[in-house]
Parts: structure tokens; C-alpha cells; sequence
């Protein structure tokens, strides 16, 4: 009955409903494209002002000193210098580079790693078994991920320096642990719940030790996960500064992020070139890492994001 009272009473009509159905048609398509417009304008000036920085970070390096200190300022290097480079990696300086890079990718690599072992296991157990305090034990992670590691930088100088791990590879790896671990086992909770413990479970009725059923089956699907996780670890070890300034303060065991002061002198000034030069360096590791596992960062990303 609805269906018939839907017929145009006559040939104007029907023509007059038809004009009005393809003005709303032009009407969202006009607002589509004004949408797609409008994401596109707002992706690009995301993207300028992410790379903008980075891009002043490398421009500035390739810029001589009077250039980089005239009022007017130089948005490109028409004549590039390396001699902001030369002045960072010569030999002679009283902070050499290598050995800042050496005791980085030293502290670092043992703080992601121990990280994402422990992380790891602790993850597996709050989401595979139940235990008395488990919630607690969430909410405690969260909790310290909230809590700024300078707040206790007294104490833990303190309570290294008891132990001799003041100026050690060992020392700021085992704070930085406590430092990126929350994260880690926040993250991978997340990815290894998505994981169905039904695979499990099936391994183990054919036959397989639950050791063996975790390394052949959730360990393989786990991997994107713990690329993804460990990337933003690295990132998190890898720029720390105010503990590595406190902790590590012999000048042959700066950090990268503190060894960049040494560029910074009370009576000549700051050169910003070698800042900007070495900072330029400094970021060439993560591009590197970034890049080897890009790939399964993604596929990590991803899945967490579905999985939950």
C-alpha cells in the first residue's frame, strides 16, 4: 500500500522527484569531495610539521657557522659544508663520537632486550593463567608507567652508586629496563591475548609440552609484536637524557644525548652546527633499525590494533 502512494500523481512529478534525487546525489557527492579536500590539506600539514624539524636538523648541519649564526635565516644550502661533520667525528676532540655511539647502542641493545624478555613472560602470565593479585598487578604497571623516572633519580643514584654501577653499561641498563618494562608489558598483553590459547591447546593434545606448543606456535605469531614493541622501546632507551646525565657522567661514558652538551661551551658560545650535525648522526641508527623491521612493525601494528 506504502509502495503505491510512492507514484508520482503524474509525468511532472515524477520528472520534478527525479531532479530532486540527483541534486541530493550532487549534493553528497560536492560534500565528499569537500571532505577528501579537506583530510588531504589536514594529512599534509601533519606531515610539514612532523618532517619540517628533521629537515631543519639536516639543513642547519650542512650550513657554515657564519651562515647558521646571520640574522637572516637560511631555509636551504645552496653551498652544503660537511665541516659541521668533520668537527664532530674528528679524532682529536675531548668527547669522541664512536665512543658515545659505542656506549648508546651498548646500553640500549641490553635494555631492549632484557626488556622483552621479561616483558614478555609477564605478559604470558597475566593473560594465559590466573593467580591471586593478578588485577592488582595490572594496575600496578600502569601505575608506575605513570610515574617520571627523574622523580626517583636520587635514589636509584644512591642505590647504584652502592653497588659501583654509577658510569657502567650495566647500571643504566638495568634503569632503563625499569624504565621501558611497564610499556613492554602493557604492549604485549595486548598482542598476546589476540592470540587464540585454543591453538595451544590443540598442540598439546597432539602431543606437544606446552614449552614446545609456545615456542612453535605463539612465539611465530607473536613476532610482529615484539618487533613493534622493541622499535618504541629503542626509541624510548635511545633518547633518554636526564638519567643517562646523572648516571653516566665520565666523559668517556657519555650517552649520545648527553655527549651533545660537550658542543655547548659557557665562554665560546653553543655551536649549533656540530649540535645539529651530531644529532643528525645520532638519528641514523633508528632510521637503520627502523628500517630493517619496518616490515613486521606494520603486520604488528596491525594486528594489535584488530586484536586488542
Amino acid at each position: 500500500m506504502s509502495a503505491a502512494l510512492d507514484f508520482p500523481a503524474s509525468p511532472l512529478e515524477g520528472v520534478a522527484r527525479a531532479s530532486q534525487r540527483s541534486v541530493a546525489a550532487g549534493r553528497g557527492r560536492t560534500r565528499k569531495r569537500v571532505q577528501r579536500v579537506l583530510f588531504t590539506v589536514a594529512g599534509l600539514v601533519v606531515f610539514v610539521v612532523s618532517v619540517f624539524p628533521v629537515y631543519w636538523m639536516v639543513s642547519t648541519a650542512l650550513l657554515p657557522n657564519r651562515k647558521i649564526r646571520s640574522v637572516d635565516p637560511t631555509f636551504a644550502p645552496i653551498s652544503p659544508t660537511l665541516d659541521n661533520f668533520r668537527t664532530v667525528l674528528k679524532r682529536d676532540t675531548q668527547f669522541p663520537f664512536l665512543d658515545a655511539l659505542r656506549v648508546s647502542l651498548s646500553v640500549t641493545t641490553v635494555a631492549v632486550a632484557v626488556a622483552l624478555v621479561i616483558g614478555l613472560l609477564a605478559a604470558l602470565a597475566i593473560t594465559r593463567f590466573t593467580f591471586l593479585g593478578r588485577r592488582g598487578f595490572i594496575f600496578l604497571i600502569i601505575a608506575i608507567q605513570m610515574l617520571p623516572g627523574e622523580a626517583m633519580i636520587i635514589s636509584l643514584f644512591r642505590l647504584l652508586d652502592g653497588w659501583h654501577l654509577t658510569n657502567t653499561v650495566l647500571g643504566l641498563s638495568a634503569v632503563y629496563v625499569a624504565a621501558v618494562l611497564p610499556f613492554t608489558i602493557w604492549t604485549l598483553r595486548g598482542f598476546v591475548a589476540g592470540i587464540p590459547v585454543e591453538l595451544e591447546e590443540a598442540a598439546m593434545i597432539d602431543g606437544c609440552s606446552r614449552l614446545r606448543s609456545f615456542r612453535s606456535i605463539t612465539l611465530p605469531l607473536i613476532g610482529p609484536g615484539l618487533v613493534a614493541t622493541g622499535v618504541f622501546a629503542f626509541i624510548q632507551a635511545w633518547n633518554e637524557f636526564v638519567l643517562a646525565l646523572v648516571l653516566m657522567n665520565r666523559p668517556d661514558h657519555l650517552t649520545l644525548p648527553v655527549w651533545l652538551r660537550s658542543f655547548r661551551q659557557v665562554n665560546s658560545g653553543t655551536d649549533w652546527g656540530a649540535i645539529m650535525a651530531g644529532s643528525t648522526l645520532m638519528t641514523i641508527p633508528v632510521i637503520v633499525f627502523f628500517l630493517f623491521v619496518q616490515g613486521r612493525m606494520a603486520s604488528g601494528l596491525v594486528s594489535g590494533a584488530v586484536k586488542g
